[in-house]
């Protein structure tokens, strides 16, 4: 499917759903992020464990048509990690669709997308324009940063990408993936298996957070994945990234009023200013950070 071609319209993105959540707890979500949010473009799959897929496969064709019907663009995201045969099964036949565009998040993929258009997922590590160049010549019209690459550097992959016609996205918002692995933190942590982990990361519905010997605030487990602690806000930089050409903004769901906290960044995108403050009004017990963006430690909340 094509998929749209670039433009300097600001475009609000949610990104999938990180967490496990309940299949009905998913599909309402999706719904009302559908009816009354001010997104452009959806992102639906799961990205973290294969073990999940089964529960939203059941609700998923209904969540895509109630988006579309909203005028939404739609995007399937793959799993992150493609470990056994099972999954790379899975991530053939997701390559294969042909109805909605694919947010490829494992490399895996690539080579059953066949230059067909599709996005980079956060998860695929683009740092330089070389790869960039790489990546779009094999079929990517859009990628979506790591969250931990700055503004200097993303400004200049911004200009490469208009060199070939491919879009740049970035988080602004929610816990940030920071890294996948083979083991379930969250089956040790309950002391069972990765193969019969009985879904226990069903218990922490926006990750569950971690502290030091000192009890200070660390990061965050979601089941293989390891997150932040602090939630993202780049509340204040969407004009200055717009400036750079960066349009696409992504909002990482959280549990939480997602359509509040997209109201608050499409003002943002449109340049109104003081959203942080109403961000702490909503969330009080959320740390936010910014550091990243600016080159320095991701948990740091930076004035400049």
């Amino acid at each position: 499917m094509e998929m749209k071609r670039k433009s300097a319209a600001m475009k609000l993105t949610l990104g999938p759903v990180l967490f496990n959540w309940a299949p009905d707890k998913w599909r309402d979500f999706y719904f009302r992020m559908a009816d009354e949010a001010p997104v452009d473009i959806v992102y639906v799959g799961e990205v973290v464990c294969s073990k999940r897929q089964p529960f939203y496969n059941k609700v998923l064709p209904e969540v895509v048509e109630r988006l579309k019907k909203a005028g939404k663009e739609v995007v399937l995201s793959s799993l992150a990690m493609v470990m056994n045969k099972r999954e790379a099964k899975a991530m053939r036949e997701l390559a294969a669709n042909e109805g909605l565009p694919v947010e490829v998040n494992d490399v895996s993929a690539l080579a059953h997308l066949a230059k067909r258009n599709h996005v980079i997922g956060p998860y695929i590590n683009v740092y330089n324009e070389d790869t960039l160049a790489h990546l779009a010549a094999r079929g990517a019209r859009r990628v979506c940063l790591a969250p931990e690459i700055h503004f200097g550097s993303a400004k200049i992959l911004a200009k490469a990408g208009e060199a070939c016609n491919t879009e740049i996205e970035t988080q602004v918002f929610g816990r940030m993936p920071l890294a996948v692995s083979a083991r379930c933190y969250h089956a040790r942590l309950h002391k069972l298996t990765k193969d019969n982990c009985q879904f226990v990361c069903n218990k922490d519905p926006d990750g569950l957070p971690l502290k030091t010997l000192d009890n200070r605030s660390f990061l965050a487990i979601n089941g293989i994945q390891t997150m932040s602690d602090s939630y993202l806000d780049l509340s204040d930089k969407m004009t200055e990234m717009q400036v750079a050409g960066i349009n696409h903004f992504r909002l990482s769901p959280q549990d939480c009023d997602m359509v509040k906290i997209a109201c608050l960044y499409r003002r943002a995108g449109k340049g109104d200013q003081g959203m942080t403050e109403k961000l702490k009004e909503l969330l009080p017990d959320v740390r936010f950070s910014n550091g990243y963006y600016a080159g320095g430690a991701g948990y740091q909340r930076l004035s400049a």
